[in-house]
């Protein structure tokens, strides 16, 4: 994870790709090979993309903005009961200025909330103590929250299983090449809420500072109120990258760029909530099986290329990459 230095840069308009999944079902290889070939683009670009024919119903989506506001519009004390530092999986209530993911900046001006598999104590991977393994904690005064939100978790999971097939296409591997990866997938939900920017904010501070993704890919769901920011790394300044309606943006993480010996990029981002009003988003972190070997594809290196990074797992890869953030 790092940090860009021209924080102070304006930032600028930005039309990421809109790709459309649902293309993966299409008859005619011509579609399959635009999909792939959009796909690759912007991997290789930026890694953002919109994407659209996800299937994800709307009435799904707006109950999880209605729980998610109802979530933090809770008392402090109530919210407090659920603090996550009260899991050993991670789970539940991280409170405003919880998290600093930019070295050296303010603490992040939000509030979050962590969702995982449902899994209770007597599961081999909870007595395992496996990475990130557990039971969530729920708020008892939002009966229909956990219903909602694991709806939409395994919804989210599918979509992630879909994007990783697509991805596949693009990178020239048969489709099912991510099969065994998305199997038992780790993978994170988390609510966040941004209040506006204050307006003698302090120097550097920010809803979320800048950083890139640990995992596979994040599918993020975004309110109508703007605020992410992606690294332009080729004219060094920070793009804008608007809600668009139906879309879902989706970026990749750092075992994606190690996958893929940098070929497809993990870039940095962050949220500058200049909108005057609350903002909500739902990042959806799909990390994928725990046990499955990272290696470098093959069909990203070049004639006398060497791999960037050694063979490791999807959960020793995410151990390092938290100690390397919180030690």
């Amino acid at each position: 994870m790092t940090s860009a230095k021209a924080s102070e840069a304006a930032p600028g308009p930005t039309a990421l790709p809109i790709i459309d999944v649902s293309l993966l079902d299409a008859p005619a290889p011509d579609s399959r090979a635009r999909l792939a070939r959009q796909l690759d683009r912007a991997c290789q670009d930026s890694g953002f993309f919109y994407v659209t024919g996800h299937g994800i119903p709307t009435e799904l989506i707006d109950a999880v903005f209605r729980q998610s506001r109802a979530l933090f519009a809770l008392p402090e004390h109530s919210k407090r009961q659920l603090d996550k530092a009260r899991s050993a999986a991670n789970r539940g209530y991280e409170p405003l200025r919880g998290q600093t993911l930019e070295p050296g900046a303010p603490p992040d001006l939000k509030e979050g909330f962590y969702i995982g598999e449902e899994l209770d104590e007597g599961d081999p991977r909870v007595r395992a103590g496996r990475f990130n393994q557990g039971p969530n904690q729920w708020p008892q005064a939002l009966p229909d929250f956990a219903p909602v939100m694991m709806r939409y978790f395994d919804a989210m999971n599918r979509l992630s299983a879909r994007i990783m097939t697509a991805l596949a296409l693009a990178l020239g591997l048969p489709t099912d090449h991510f099969r065994a990866f998305c199997e038992q997938p780790l993978s994170t939900l988390r609510l966040l809420h941004y209040p506006p920017q204050p307006a003698h904010a302090s120097p550097g501070e920010k809803g979320c500072g800048a950083h890139t993704d640990f995992g596979g890919i994040t599918v993020l769901l975004l309110d109508e109120h703007p605020g992410l920011q992606i690294w332009d790394h080729r004219h060094r300044r920070w793009l804008q990258a608007d809600p668009v309606p139906g879309t879902f943006v989706v970026n990749l993480g750092d075992m994606i760029a190690r996958w893929t010996n940098d070929r497809y990029r993990s870039t940095l981002h962050r949220v500058v909530n200049l909108s005057g009003a609350e903002r909500y988003s739902v990042p959806f972190f799909y990390s994928g099986n725990p046990d499955h070997e990272v290696r470098c594809l093959p069909n990203c290196l070049t004639a006398g290329e060497q791999p960037r990074y050694p063979a490791t797992t999807v959960e020793r890869h995410l151990i390092e990459m938290y100690r390397k953030t919180y030690a």
